[in-house]
């Protein structure tokens, strides 16, 4: 009998290492305590965080151009200082929760959620090799100032940077990459934004003003984070009833044609170098597009409607000369009988006047 008390023993104690060793390998699983509720991460902007639904609401708005008949691609320059492009600058300085468009897209870049690419004049090009890294290409570039924390577990180290420092209030010009095209599947003549470009403008070492555009950002990447942010575009009403998006598809911008795709790539400024060479081609271009648009579409033919406009003002002025006339004739007549019934009677025809008494002369045999 104590031989059998003693096997159990034996077993107990050396299965008593192995689960511990097991427990030690193996995470515990904690119940949610009752009352602390789901915890989410703190972000690092108030910008929202982009849902699915957003997603598909972008990819349904994206326009389609590549199987477009006629594209005519353009690039405008928006200067922030003109009162029609203002919403785009102001405020300068986040105001209760207000930004204007190089907050939205620094604080977006800065946390890694938009995706940019590298300015080269005249050759920019939206793939990978030509990315730019934030830190590298954007605030060394710009000497922005910026704190760097250093790796934490996750294995990133994260930067810091002060509002004060973002030079949102430097950005005085954009440039706009845009497309009119004709859709000849649903019969629209349309125009799409492509590409957005912020112009960084300093002093230079002798006081000049130097320019420095920074990236190419596609419109698409950022219309679901700009198409809630709300702007005023008014001076009279300050009621922000519109949106950044909205913005720029009402095209409520004003912007000078800078460029146009050609064969041997120039801007406007290299073809024609005067002012007044240069102001006359971009009008001649925006008057190429509204010529294009209204061939598109049969028009009334102008001269006929001339023609018969000038007809029927002639048949007016017959049926007015003849109605005239004729009541001109009927006053004549009316009066000529008004002249008969004021004269009296008609008078007797002359009677014949007495002839002397005539004798009879017979025959006498």
């Amino acid at each position: 009998m104590k031989r059998l008390y003693f096997i159990p023993v034996m077993l107990a104690l050396l299965s008593a290492p192995m689960l511990q060793a097991q427990e030690e390998g193996t995470p515990q699983r904690r119940t949610p305590q009752a009352g602390r509720g789901n915890r989410t991460e703190t972000k690092a902007s108030d910008l929202p965080a982009l849902t699915v639904r957003a997603q598909d609401m972008n990819e349904r708005l994206t326009q389609n151009v590549g199987n477009a008949r006629w594209v005519r691609t353009l690039y405008r320059e928006l200067d922030l200082t003109k009162e029609a492009n203002a919403p785009l600058y102001y405020p300068v300085r986040p105001i209760n929760g207000s930004k204007n468009l190089f907050s939205i897209i620094f604080e977006l870049m800065s946390e890694g959620k938009l995706t940019a690419y590298k300015y080269e004049d005249g050759y920019e090009a939206f793939d990978d090799d030509h990315l730019v890294n934030f830190k590298e290409d954007v605030l060394d570039r710009a000497y922005i100032f910026y704190e760097e924390v250093p790796a934490q577990a996750d294995g990133k180290s994260s930067l810091v940077i002060n509002e004060s420092d973002i030079p949102s209030a430097d950005v005085l010009t954009y440039y706009i990459k845009e497309a009119w095209y004709f859709d000849q599947n649903n019969s629209l003549f349309d125009v799409k934004t492509l590409a957005v470009c912020p112009i960084l403008t300093a002093a230079g070492d002798f006081s000049e003003q130097r320019t420095t555009p920074l990236f190419w950002l596609p419109y698409e990447n950022i219309r679901p984070y700009i198409s809630t942010a709300f702007i005023m575009t008014s001076n009279v009403n300050n009621a922000k009833t519109f949106t950044i998006d909205d913005y720029f598809r009402r095209r409520m911008f004003q912007g000078d044609i800078i460029k146009t795709e050609n064969l041997m790539n120039k801007t406007l400024q290299e073809s024609f170098p005067e002012p007044d060479s240069l102001q006359f081609a971009r009008d001649s271009i925006e008057k190429q597009l509204i010529a294009f648009e209204k061939s598109l579409w049969v028009q009334p033919d102008t001269a006929k409607a001339k023609v018969s406009a000038s007809k029927g003002k002639k048949s007016d002025k017959s049926d007015k000369s003849e109605k005239q006339t004729i009541t001109s004739v009927r006053g004549k007549s009316a009066t000529v009988k008004k002249e008969k019934s004021t004269s009296g009677k008609t008078p007797a025809p002359p009677k014949a006047e007495k002839s002397s008494a005539v004798r009879s002369v017979r025959r006498t045999r």
